[in-house]
């Protein structure tokens, strides 16, 4: 009996580290916008901006990805959510009425890099949830990774 218990609390234990695995760091995140940063300097734009909106790139990282605007509130790049690119979003509210895009610019633009809270759609678990972003203005670029808070 004793060794049953012992599994079920193992099996138990596996399946609350692997949950908590897929949440990504907010240092993953700063890191990923550093890698992106890099990645589009070296590479030009256009090239860059073709591979950020790749769903399956190389700049998605267990919940994280890293999406893009330009200074007047476009979005350049946004793997998870495609029907945002094209568009202006610079007046898009989050849940509580917060408007991150126009926020994210004008800190961006202000500060050149930086950090913001905001609401937005988790895509692993299909839910709003609290979000820590990391972004980077480079070369007229806002490039920005947020990780979502975990619930305790």
């Amino acid at each position: 009996m004793r060794k049953l218990v012992a599994v079920v609390a193992l099996v138990a234990l596996g399946h609350a580290a692997a949950a908590a695995e897929q949440y990504a760091t907010s240092k993953d995140a700063e890191l990923l916008v550093h890698r992106a940063a890099l990645f589009m300097k070296k590479e030009g734009k256009q090239k860059a901006i073709a591979v950020f909106n790749d769903p399956h790139g190389p700049f998605i990282y267990r919940d994280l990805y890293v999406f893009a605007y330009d200074v007047a509130g476009n979005c350049l790049a946004h793997p998870t959510k495609p029907e945002r690119v094209g568009k202006n979003n610079l007046s898009d509210k989050d849940p509580d009425g917060k408007e991150f895009v126009r926020e994210r610019i004008l800190l961006a633009r202000k500060h050149g890099k930086g950090w913001q809270q905001y609401k937005f759609h988790n895509p692993v678990t299909n839910r709003v949830e609290q979000k820590v972003a990391y972004f980077e203005l480079v070369d007229g670029v806002v490039l920005v990774a947020g990780a979502y808070k975990k619930k305790q």
